[in-house]
């Protein structure tokens, strides 16, 4: 899944959860993906594979969709008279 930093932040438990119960949760910075939380069960797992960290992380990631639709409303008119 993923969540807008601001949105992570103010939910912080609810993002930790999800990556304990659903795997990697990726935040994002502006619309794009800058980081992951995996828990630390998936970490360790990871680790003993005996595969370098980054590379194991990749491979074992779920792949997603990093496409986010940014609504298109303007917000309301407001009269300035």
């Amino acid at each position: 899944m993923n969540w807008q930093l601001q949105t992570a932040k103010n939910r912080l438990s609810e993002v930790v959860k999800a990556a304990k119960t659903q795997g990697m949760q990726i935040i994002t910075v502006r619309g794009k993906a800058e980081v992951a939380m995996i828990s630390l069960e998936d970490l360790r797992r990871m680790r003993r594979a005996g595969k370098p960290f980054g590379k194991s992380w990749w491979e074992s990631a779920p792949k997603v969709d990093l496409a986010i639709e940014r609504s298109r409303e303007t917000g309301r008119d407001v009269d300035l008279r």
